[in-house]
């Protein structure tokens, strides 16, 4: 699923209040951070994951494999706050605005 950027604002306009739910401790991006990433985006949708005190060439690939692994799309980011999405498969939550032809971004 690629955003547009109509889309892409919006969901920053959602995140704005959200506190991160998921934090990569000392160990980084272990099994279990995933399975809890996973987790809080079928049950969220929308979420902001903190990636601390990595330099930021780390922070982009750990944010990439995050992205990649769990099928979400990266939103923004913020420092070391990742946005991301993933609609739920069944029933989503949150309505994105209609992607036309002009608005791909």
């Amino acid at each position: 699923m690629k955003l547009t950027t109509k889309q892409k604002q919006f969901l920053r306009g959602e995140a704005h209040h959200l506190n991160p739910v998921v934090l990569l401790g000392q160990h980084g991006l272990t099994d279990a951070v995933m399975a809890e990433i996973d987790l809080a985006l079928t049950t969220h949708e929308l979420i902001k994951v903190r990636v601390p005190g990595q330099d930021r060439e780390d922070k982009k690939a750990i944010i990439e494999q995050i992205s990649e692994t769990t099928g979400a799309e990266l939103v923004q980011t913020v420092g070391h706050i990742a946005v991301l999405y993933r609609p739920h498969p069944e029933e989503p939550r949150l309505v994105l605005p209609k992607a036309t032809k002009n608005s791909a971004g």
